[in-house]
């Protein structure tokens, strides 16, 4: 009788770990990034149960092959991914706006949440986020002339997880080259 247990959580054992060869790749969009060798692929990793596991950005070198991979939460969101490309300031930047945290800790992360703004550099071997966990960013633009981004939202300064009359409207301004908070507004 032991050794039928046995053989069979073993066999439990190996068929829920021999599950993961099932899971789904699926590339959501190929993005040149001009001026240099490497094409970003959106990369979204399923279970056979349809839930994300992890999704990434690859930033594939197109000359050799080799490729570096982004992560981010597996129920998160990437959202608009842009590259910025200023010659005459030497900028050459990823920008990707995507919701990473689940600010209520209750449901995974959904349309509630903030978005948050991540700057990568254009081989994907570097990334810094922008604003803070708690800042709601609404929208975002590029000044080419200044090399800055220019972000609006709020910051949700009672920490309730929601958009309310005490909540804080802000103007971000970033330095693109430097990654540095030049002004609060």
């Amino acid at each position: 009788m032991k050794l039928y247990i046995t053989c069979l959580l073993t066999a439990l054992t190996f068929s829920a770990f021999g599950q993961d060869k099932y899971d789904y790749i699926q590339f959501n969009k190929l993005t040149e990034v001009k001026g240099t060798d490497y094409v970003i692929a959106s990369v979204d990793n399923r279970s056979k149960m349809a839930e994300s596991k992890n999704k990434y950005l690859l930033f594939i070198d197109t000359k050799n092959g080799s490729s570096t991979q982004v992560d981010f939460p597996g129920d998160g969101y990437i959202g608009q991914v842009e590259q910025v490309k200023i010659d005459t300031l030497e900028i050459n930047k990823i920008i990707v706006a995507a919701k990473t945290l689940d600010l209520d800790g209750k449901s995974g992360i959904d349309w509630s949440d903030p978005q948050q703004i991540f700057v990568l550099s254009a081989d994907g071997k570097t990334k810094k986020q922008l604003t803070e966990n708690r800042f709601f960013t609404q929208t975002w633009a590029v000044n080419h002339q200044t090399g800055t981004i220019v972000i609006t939202g709020h910051k949700d300064s009672n920490e309730n997880g929601k958009y309310d009359k005490t909540d804080k409207n802000e103007i971000l301004i970033f330095d693109l080259k430097t990654l540095e908070l030049k002004r609060k507004i």
